[in-house]
């Protein structure tokens, strides 16, 4: 579980990441990056129904994203803010190959 203040909670937040960051898109995620004026980085996941419309199935999805996210977090950058977005295609992905997804994308924005 990420810790309170390594999560991106407010809409304005998001808005701020969507409208200032870089971005990587891919088949199974999307990544849009911005930098704050804090000591740590801060993530946000976003996944929509489209995704699943089970909520056990986006859950789970999102669990392992922040598992990845938790093992990794020494490796990235700190002082972002990251927000992460779920394609439907990630359905078809195990945990490993979610994490080689995750970090090629970290690595794309030269977080990683």
């Amino acid at each position: 579980m990420l810790k309170k203040e390594n999560r991106i909670r407010l809409d304005k937040e998001f808005d701020r990441v969507f409208k200032a960051g870089q971005s990587f898109y891919g088949k199974e995620i999307g990544l849009k990056l911005a930098k704050n004026s804090l000591e740590i980085s801060r993530y946000g996941i976003l996944i929509n129904t489209k995704v699943s419309k089970k909520a056990v199935i986006r859950n789970k999805i999102k669990r392992q994203l922040r598992a990845i996210i938790e093992r990794n977090m020494a490796s990235i950058s700190k002082g972002n803010d990251i927000v992460i977005i779920v394609f439907p295609q990630i359905l078809d992905k195990n945990f490993k190959e979610i994490e080689n997804i995750l970090l090629a994308g970290f690595k794309r924005l030269k977080i990683y």
